[in-house]
């Protein structure tokens, strides 16, 4: 078992609403003025109020090659994992000499050396820390990341270790492919990274850090899902693959996961007082919400980040589990789970722990470039979830 003691969400500069976003990307994604009526709507209902993106709108529809794009990837993921990492870090009160082991996950965009590699040198990690980049889970790595990390602190209960996510889902969008796949994408995914900071069993006793524990985990893979998320990746970089068939996937295979793991340790769904839900999209949330006939307002974390920034693929649940990092008391239960390309599904079982009282966290930078404007300002976290309308049951994106 290990515990997570500092989770710290960061975002891009420039926050723009999503009609903004519609506007900007309609003449890029397509010239058919039925499709651009189809885009209006889908973006309207997707239950996304802003997304943060690394480019000025403008640029997008400039943006040429996959090599282009990726270079872009790797120069301003670098700086928001470089700002996640230091924050995670100042708010647990280690320093990156104390990082031992290091997760790195991204599924829209590729380097060698990694993220993580060219991190050692920028924040001062020592330079025999413990690598692992993970490329392909899509938006099922934030919890899967957890999980693996607590599976090597199990084996390693005196160390420090960090799961980095960082997503610039933007890049991915395609230019004239008015497919209905990348029109939902277009209008329902943001940017965003979180660095989460887990310690030992012996390092949290020593650290004296309150948090919650992970306490479990379980992993699944569903047969004969291979065609309902994932990418097609071309000379165009990576162009979505997308089927409205992910609530069914929910439908058929959630609440059995979910009872399963709550079961084998002698809990029920009354018991979760904590749920952090990847928030893929409205179907999505009211997929899982319907599977285990979670009473109003158990999701609302998840609600609440989907409006304001959109679906950050890995890094959205981490977002989803800052929230609630130091919102509940010793001995509350905890789910955190998502959906990825597959269709697979990670969910991680949490008991909040007592501490000694937490450090006041260093401030986080929202923006990545110092003083760049916003171009409109996001809802914040602790506003009530926005009421969607029936017709928000877009197809979803997990």
């Amino acid at each position: 078992m290990s515990r997570i003691v500092s989770v710290a969400p960061v975002l891009p500069a420039r926050s723009y609403s999503q009609g903004e976003i519609t506007a900007a990307l309609l003449a890029m994604i397509t010239s058919d003025p039925a499709r651009q009526q189809v885009m209006r709507r889908i973006h309207a209902s997707s239950g996304v109020q802003s997304r943060s993106l690394v480019m000025p709108l403008e640029r997008y529809s400039s943006l040429g090659s996959f090599q282009e794009s990726n270079d872009f990837f790797i120069a301003e993921g670098t700086t928001l994992a470089e700002r996640a990492v230091t924050a995670a870090l100042d708010s647990a009160g280690l320093a990156p000499t104390d990082v031992d082991f290091l997760l790195f996950t991204s599924v829209t965009g590729i380097a060698a050396p990694s993220i993580d590699a060219q991190l050692v040198s920028r924040l001062g990690l020592r330079t025999d820390v413990k690598r692992l980049p993970s490329f392909g889970l899509g938006c099922v790595a934030g919890a899967a990341g957890i999980a693996r990390v607590n599976d090597y602190l199990a084996g390693h209960p005196d160390e420090v270790a960090i799961l980095l996510s960082v997503e610039l889902c933007s890049l991915t969008v395609q230019a004239s492919d008015d497919s209905m796949a990348n029109i939902v994408a277009s209008g329902l995914f943001g940017d965003g990274a979180a660095a989460v900071v887990m310690v030992g069993d012996r390092r949290a006793e020593q650290l004296g850090l309150a948090g919650p524990d992970v306490v479990d985990s379980r992993s699944h893979i569903y047969p004969d899902t291979a065609d309902v998320i994932g990418w097609d990746i071309g000379g165009t970089g990576f162009r979505i693959v997308l089927s409205a068939g992910v609530p069914e996937v929910i439908e058929r295979n959630f609440a059995g996961d979910a009872r399963g793991i709550l079961a084998a340790h002698d809990l029920e769904v009354s018991d979760v007082g904590a749920w952090a839900a990847h928030p893929g999209g409205p179907k999505v949330l009211e997929a899982f919400s319907q599977a285990l006939d979670l009473p109003d307002g158990a999701l609302d974390s998840s609600w609440r980040s989907l409006a304001n920034v959109g679906n950050l693929s890995s890094a959205a649940v981490l977002h989803v589990l800052a929230e609630h990092l130091d919102a509940h008391a010793a001995g509350t239960i905890g789910l955190l789970f998502a959906l990825g390309p597959g269709v697979t599904s990670e969910l991680v079982l949490l008991r909040w722990a007592d501490g000694a009282e937490r450090p006041a966290p260093a401030a986080v930078p929202a923006a990545v470039e110092a003083g760049a404007p916003s171009a409109s300002a996001a809802p914040t976290a602790s506003a009530a979830p926005a009421a969607l309308p029936a017709a928000a049951m877009i197809d979803p994106v997990p």
